[in-house]
């Protein structure tokens, strides 16, 4: 595998990265065999390569809702389009319903604003609720004896893209 090589010295400095950047976005498209991944580029390498700027991302941390519940609501809106992504949260009776449309407004912000996509052709291309960290709390029970109450937390991502 000689791109291999190539790409991992390309990888390294910026003037190899702006001669050959057409090679290595190819490389980084395919899809790698687990015995021999490419090198993961640091954020000032994927902003030299242009990489992620044909989406709009926004993360929202430590929300109060389990990743369970806000599960419920993400598969309502993926791989639909912003607008009818929009209706469908905001008549959906659930408590992660405001916070996914937070959630949802920044990344059309971020996708409109920072990278010039255009809003109309914008869809839900992933969203995912992960697991944040969970408060542990005890509530008192008969003889003495106490139960332990896990008060779950998540971080959810959205990722919009362009319809092609």
């Amino acid at each position: 595998m000689e791109g291999g090589t190539i790409v991992e010295k390309i990888i390294l400095n910026k003037e190899n990265i702006e001669a050959n950047r057409e090679s290595i976005l190819e490389a980084y498209s395919k899809v790698q065999p687990k015995n021999n991944k490419l090198p993961i580029p640091t954020k000032k390498q994927r902003k030299l390569l242009g990489i992620g700027r044909d989406q709009g991302k926004a993360t929202a941390k430590y929300i109060r809702v389990t990743p369970r519940k806000m599960k419920i609501v993400i598969d309502l809106i993926k791989d639909k389009s912003l607008d009818e992504a929009y209706a469908i949260l905001m008549y959906t009776p659930k408590a992660a319903s405001p916070i996914l449309t937070k959630v949802l407004k920044s990344a059309e912000a971020n996708a409109v604003n920072n990278f010039g996509l255009n809003r109309d052709d914008l869809y839900v291309a992933e969203a995912y609720a992960n697991p944040g960290p969970i408060l542990k709390r005890f509530i008192p029970r008969a003889r003495g004896s106490a139960n332990r109450i896990n008060k779950r937390t998540s971080h959810v991502t959205i990722v919009l893209k362009e319809r092609v």
